[in-house]
């Protein structure tokens, strides 16, 4: 078996946010992977669905739950192109998230700024991964709205 990096499942959550730009929603996406296989893909749907909770890591939960049927996702890693929020950060963590990845860090609303110890101790976490790229791919979408 090939094994995939943080930049190839990195690379896939950005297909996602660019899903969400094409949708005109905050471009943010997010995979699930399990035993080097993604198994849920998902962007924020906020506007679509006109519900403040569904950004793309509450769906990707979702997905990976159903995907799985297990509440617990233990065993997977979930890449998003920014940093989770505190509302992602604390579902992640109920499901026992077993490591995240993110790309670039949110000053404003990342977790990490205010809940940094939330994951649970057994959770990995990685920032940075294609930061420069996620952060300006959001940037660049708010400067357009503005």
């Amino acid at each position: 078996m090939i094994f995939l990096d943080d930049n190839y499942f990195m690379k896939q959550a950005f297909q996602e946010a660019r899903a969400a730009y094409d949708e005109n929603e905050v471009p943010i996406g997010a995979v699930i992977v399990s035993d080097n296989r993604i198994i849920a893909r998902a962007h924020n749907l906020t506007e679509t669905l006109k519900d403040v909770t569904a950004h793309a890591e509450m769906q990707a939960i979702t997905a990976a739950s159903e995907t799985l049927g297990a509440k617990y996702l233990t065993k997977c890693t979930l890449y998003v192109t920014v940093e989770p929020c505190v509302m992602c950060a604390g579902a992640l963590a109920w499901a026992q998230i077993g490591r995240l990845v993110y790309g670039a860090s949110d000053e404003k609303r990342g977790f990490t700024k205010y809940i940094p110890n939330i994951m649970l101790p057994k959770t990995e976490v990685k920032g940075g991964v294609m930061a420069d790229d996620c952060g300006d791919f959001v940037s660049a979408f708010f400067q357009e709205k503005r």
